[in-house]
């Protein structure tokens, strides 16, 4: 792992040259898929009306475009960041390792949780199991 500090790594990224193909690619699927302009895109992941244009343009997007849009779009946001040419975060990285030591059950809840589209639904339901489960053991 890069120790070096987000912020030497972010204004690293900033000064490599930026190939933007991939990510508007990418966006323009999504935006394809769901049936969203690119003002509906930028406003409802709570961008500036012309967040989104600037991308498809080909200008770089800041850190927290990338995450705004993976959030709207219930993705990984270290997806954006990378394709945007900047470091990933750890904070949005999965931890599949601790798997090994879950139940069997425990792993299917977790893969069925993992499937819901959108953030906000799936921490809602995270969030009901949770309850239950902590209900059941008081």
């Amino acid at each position: 792992m890069d120790n070096t500090p987000i912020a030497k790594r972010v204004r690293a990224a900033y000064e490599q040259p930026y190939d933007p193909a991939q990510l508007v690619k990418r966006l323009t699927e999504l935006m394809v898929k769901h049936n969203e302009s690119y003002r509906e895109t930028a406003l409802r992941s709570g961008l500036d009306h012309q967040g989104v244009r600037r991308i498809l343009s080909g200008q770089r997007p800041k850190m927290v475009s990338c995450i705004l849009l993976a959030e709207h779009y219930g993705l990984n946001p270290n997806e954006f960041l990378l394709l945007a040419g900047l470091p990933k975060l750890q904070v949005f990285d999965i931890q599949t390792e601790t798997a090994k030591n879950l139940p069997v059950e425990a792993v299917e809840v977790a893969k069925a949780v993992a499937r819901i589209q959108g953030t906000k639904k799936r921490k809602e339901v995270a969030q009901a199991i949770l309850t239950m489960v902590n209900h059941y053991f008081e």
